[in-house]
């Protein structure tokens, strides 16, 4: 999956959870993954790129923590 593909579920859930804007990549990747978002661990290069976009378009600066 790449970035474009994951930015609806990045989205959904940075909407549905704010406070892990904070996490780490790879604990959203793990969080992707349990919550049912994707069917494995994705790649922390396609998400952190899916992230910094929501992050972007959301007005949220830095990165994860």
């Amino acid at each position: 999956m790449n970035a474009w593909e994951l930015l609806p579920a990045i989205r959904d859930l940075y909407r549905r959870h704010p406070e892990f804007h904070h996490h780490k990549i790879w604990e959203i990747q793990i969080l992707l993954w349990s919550l049912g978002y994707t069917a494995d661990f994705e790649d922390e290069g396609e998400i952190r790129a899916a992230c910094e976009v929501v992050w972007r378009g959301w007005g949220w600066t830095g990165e994860a923590a």
